[in-house]
């Protein structure tokens, strides 16, 4: 998941604000991967707002492994073929859970996306435990054209709210209709899609209830 906005402040040393509140753990639908994933969302949310100084900020989605980036995640890693020897890009990234089950299927060249800084560093923490290499941006592709193309991008629990859901998909039709291949992992967000996609995998998702509505979640894995 991408945050709606970026910390305008910085923690000198993510990496150490990270270890120090989180834990390394395997993925549940996807054990081989392991994350730095936090206990509960709230006290990361507020020791980061305490840390920065900065009330009001997003929440953490990088410390999490969200239902709709197992799923992809999971795809990736049992079908990969989809990504073997291409150029991909993981779009709202936060952990960096999907891109690095990209590098694992064996993809050429792995973009993880996601405009809060934390995520990113989170992302790096989490591909060098897992033994691949990942690129990180910072940058906001869903705004104006992006001149970057990929061979696949892959988007992981990104239709949440409206305005992000709607930039999103403009971006990955554009894409798409460029020549890319687009798939999405989502548990049924308020504004997914679904009239404009194709279903094409369906997994049973163990989830936080901290974070969500029940302990599994039916998650699709879907493409324009």
């Amino acid at each position: 998941m991408e945050h709606s906005k970026p910390l305008s402040h910085t923690i000198t040393d993510k990496d150490a604000f990270i270890r120090a509140n989180t834990r390394l753990r395997p993925v549940p639908l996807t054990p081989e991967i392991l994350l730095y994933v936090a206990d509960e969302a709230v006290p990361l949310w507020h020791k980061t707002e305490e840390e920065i100084g900065e009330a009001g900020l997003p929440p953490p989605f990088w410390a999490f492994a969200w239902a709709g980036g197992q799923a992809l995640a999971r795809h990736i890693l049992d079908h990969p073929a989809i990504v073997q020897g291409k150029i991909v890009l993981d779009l709202a990234s936060g952990s960096g859970l999907v891109g690095i089950a990209a590098m694992k299927a064996g993809a050429a060249a792995v973009t993880v996306a996601d405009i809060d800084a934390f995520a990113g560093a989170a992302a790096k923490l989490n591909a060098a435990h897992n033994h691949v290499y990942i690129s990180v941006t910072e940058e906001d592709l869903l705004l104006g054209e992006s001149l970057q193309s990929w061979d696949i991008i892959l988007a992981g629990d990104i239709f949440y709210e409206r305005d992000t859901a709607q930039r999103a998909f403009d971006f990955l039709q554009r894409h798409a209709a460029n020549g890319a291949t687009v798939l999405i992992g989502d548990p049924g967000r308020s504004y997914l899609p679904r009239d404009k996609l194709r279903r094409i995998a369906d997994y049973s998702v163990p989830v936080t209830r901290d974070l969500e509505d029940a302990d599994i979640k039916k998650t699709a894995v879907w493409t324009l």
